[in-house]
């Protein structure tokens, strides 16, 4: 059973709608990832925290950052259809996402969010869960290197056969992200969604990890979230969101040199932090 109850908490609290509508039918063999977004998203009756977005990407990393609450997160569920929007779209290719067989969009897809969720199963039928060719077992342990998960894995009694338990309650949470990241990087997807991938990991372990997903994102489009700066200094763009609007976008270095601008203070604090 897919162990989806945080989520399931999470966003019945904002009283939202999970029933979207999959009568869509379009696929696409030459996909190109460029993807638009153009919405409105509000949350409980009053539109309350209501969010408008413009943003074009194609075979690119594109790293949202801001405080909490201002609609990250809500962007990448978006984008994988948990739920639609209510007015606007998210364009992929040029055609709504609604337009899209639901199924096939959710294949060209690989999320490792900050709550990874997993199958009670085996480690190994994690990782693999979603590639939809066979995945021999070479390609598993690259993956779980990759994630800086093999040694841990290894080093279990049962290796790679070791069952995660319900919700993955024999790991721990960095463990857990390991996973998910390794499942990502088997599924070689199309677009890659990272919400604050690396949240549980160590300073070493993130390192690691992040040079490997760097790696992966070269050849894909990726829609990042994060406040590591490991994650944000090497992306293509940056947008600074604020109450559900960019208010800014650049590069890292343009934007780190706005004088009282809102990455400028959120970088300094974080620089101001880790000393």
């Amino acid at each position: 059973m897919l162990c989806d109850c945080v989520k399931y908490h999470k966003y019945k609290c904002c009283n939202v709608d999970w029933s979207v509508v999959s009568s869509g039918a379009a696929t696409h063999r030459n996909l190109r990832c460029s993807i638009k977004l153009t919405y409105v998203y509000g949350r409980g009756r009053n539109n309350i925290s209501t969010m408008k977005k413009k943003y074009k990407s194609r075979r690119k990393t594109v790293v949202f950052v801001g405080e909490s609450g201002n609609g990250k997160s809500t962007l990448i569920s978006l984008v994988e259809r948990l739920y639609d929007v209510k007015s606007g779209c998210i364009s992929l290719d040029a055609i709504d996402i609604r337009n899209y067989n639901l199924k096939w969009l959710r294949q060209q897809i690989a999320l490792v969010s900050q709550e990874p969720i997993l199958f009670k199963d085996t480690i190994r039928r994690n990782i693999i869960y979603g590639k939809q060719e066979d995945t021999t077992e070479d390609e598993i342990v690259a993956a779980a290197k990759l994630a800086n998960a093999h040694n841990f894995i290894s080093a279990l009694p049962q290796g790679y056969n070791t069952h995660v338990g319900e919700c993955g309650a024999q790991l721990s949470g960095g463990q857990k992200q390991r996973i998910a990241i390794a499942r990502a990087i088997v599924k070689d997807p199309k677009i890659l969604l990272l919400d604050e991938a690396t949240s549980s990991l160590d300073a070493e372990s993130e390192k690691a990890v992040q040079a490997a997903l760097n790696q992966v994102m070269v050849s894909k489009t990726a829609i990042v979230v994060t406040h590591r700066l490991t994650a944000i200094r090497g992306s293509d763009t940056i947008a600074f969101l604020r109450n559900g609007v960019i208010v800014e976008k650049g590069r890292h270095d343009e934007l780190k040199k706005i004088a009282n601008g809102a990455y400028a203070s959120l970088f300094s604090h974080h620089l101001n932090h880790s000393i």
